[in-house]
């Protein structure tokens, strides 16, 4: 088939610009694939930190073309006469976040109708919702012939804005392609004593948090878990990794306040493609205490790295983590459970067998399987 690919790709940042880029190459060993991505994604006006990083070309598309300016609605109409003289068999867009509404509705409307309107949905709805946000999101995904979600709750959202909708639920792949040198455990974490000059060496028990730092993301349950974990584990470390907001404070107060400073490391800063690897190689056991999600890069970049993972029941992370056998899902917002989890995979060893178990499951997460099910939609 003709497929004309539209998200963010390198050097735009993030999870998604990741993903679209591992799906590109997934979807061009079957098919002829043209990849269209933004010149301008967000205004400055409403993204201010640096939306690019040129540190790393690992996940760069050599033929995509950088065309939507996604304010701009004359070159969004021209870019759909570019994508008609094209004329695919089908259009796929990612959709997380209801601020491409206006630039999509318009790229839609001056399509061709015998173009097929495909959607890989990484959030229904965005995460942090706003007023409008359901109206936004219905008037571009009414218009989609075929969806994929990674959620058994998206597929549940999708279904209310658009009850015969052509959905098929496919998990998020595994992200394999940041274990870019295959360093070992040990040499990670001497990077990190090296470059962030953290206290940590082959006998700690190190915990990683990882990716932006948001309120929705349940950091704090994590941090209220650490003087029963530390108790118990003495050698135990929280490494925090990622960006925190206008709220940073917060955390530092609960940190002092549970008189746990001396555990946690924070690494408070966006990482670099080419320096996740040393965080995930170094760690034991991956935590994500969201309160809310619908489905995380995080777990599928720990799984490249055959890593363990504790996950709240929230969104899709339940339908990816098999509990007890490749990670933990406690109930989200209790930290008992939390330090309960964390207590169990240490004291009982749990990291091999959790591993094997990740490997066992890898066709299942594998990037052939998510062209098969976009084929579906084609049928």
């Amino acid at each position: 088939m003709k497929i004309v690919l539209i998200g963010p790709v390198y050097p735009y940042k993030g999870g998604i610009a990741h993903y679209t880029s591992l799906l590109f190459r997934a979807l061009d060993k079957e098919h002829d694939v043209t990849f269209i991505s933004y010149k301008m994604q967000y205004p400055k006006l409403l993204f201010k930190k640096e939306q690019k990083d040129y540190s790393n070309e690992s996940f760069k598309v050599d033929s995509a073309e950088f065309l939507i300016n996604t304010a701009n609605p004359f070159n969004i109409i021209g870019v759909s006469r570019y994508i008609n003289k094209i004329h695919p068999d089908a259009v796929l867009l990612q959709w997380w976040h209801p601020y491409f509404a206006p630039c999509y509705k318009i790229l839609l409307k001056n399509l061709k109708k015998d173009i097929r309107v495909l959607f890989t949905c990484h959030n229904v709805f965005p995460h942090e919702r706003f007023p409008m946000d359901r109206f936004l999101t219905k008037s571009v995904l009414k218009e989609g012939d075929g969806f994929i979600v990674q959620s058994k709750s998206d597929e549940e959202d999708l279904l209310t804005i658009k009850a015969d909708a052509n959905v098929k639920y496919n998990p998020h792949p595994t992200y394999n392609a940041f274990k870019m040198r295959n360093i070992s455990q040990k040499e990670g974490r001497a990077e990190i004593v090296e470059k962030d000059k953290f206290d940590i060496d082959d006998n700690t028990k190190l915990l990683l948090f990882f990716g932006f730092v948001r309120e929705y993301k349940g950091l704090k349950h994590l941090i209220n878990a650490m003087p029963e974990i530390v108790e118990r584990i003495p050698d135990c470390r929280l490494l925090v990794v990622g960006s925190f907001g206008d709220d940073k404070q917060d955390y530092l107060d609960l940190i002092e306040s549970k008189n746990v400073g001396k555990y946690i490391y924070l690494k408070d800063t966006y990482t670099p493609d080419n320096e996740v690897e040393k965080y995930f190689a170094a760690t034991d056991l991956v935590v994500l205490p969201y309160e809310d999600a619908t489905q995380s890069g995080i777990v599928q970049i720990s799984f490249g790295f055959e890593k363990t993972v504790l996950v709240t029941n929230v969104g899709g992370l339940p339908d990816v983590v098999d509990n007890m056998k490749t990670g933990y899902v406690v109930n989200s917002g209790n930290d008992s459970e939390i330090s309960d989890a964390v207590i169990d995979f240490f004291e009982n060893n749990r990291s091999d067998s959790f591993s094997q178990e990740i490997k066992n499951n890898a066709q299942k997460f594998s990037w052939e399987q998510m062209v098969k099910s976009i084929n579906g939609l084609m049928d």
